[in-house]
This record gives C-alpha cells, structure tokens and sequence, in this order.
C-alpha cells in the first residue's frame, strides 16, 4: 500500500514567476526571504527527486518537513 505524504520544502530567496514555473507540480509560496514547496510525494524516491531539483538549481535549501500523510 502506498502512503503519501505532503511534504513542506523551504529554500532561501524568492522565486520568481520562471523559477516557479520549475515547479509547477507543487503548490509555491513566496514570503520575505523564502520560497515554500508543498507537494504530494508517493515515496522516498520522489522526494530525493524533488529534493535534487531544488539543489539542481543552485537554491538553498532551509527545511524539510512532514506536513500531512495520506
């Protein structure tokens, strides 16, 4: 059975309308300072995946939290 869990990825800056069309599978929020990713990941593969695309992209990455599992 697969669970899925919602994870919350913050990284240092804010995105811009290019950097957030990169992510245009997750939900992006932008405050002062940093961008949050919300997105649903079916396993730990996907999040590795997720998580290399951020750091692909030169951006530092500030948190990683669990925010709902399903």
């Amino acid at each position: 059975m697969v669970h899925r869990q919602t994870y919350e990825i913050v990284f240092s800056g804010e995105a811009g309308s290019v950097l957030r069309a990169e992510f245009d599978d997750c939900e992006v929020s932008v405050a002062p300072g940093m961008t949050t990713l919300r997105a649903d990941v079916p396993d730990q593969a996907a999040l590795s995946g997720l998580l290399q695309r951020v750091t692909g992209l030169g951006l530092e990455i500030m948190q990683v939290r669990v925010v709902a599992a399903r």
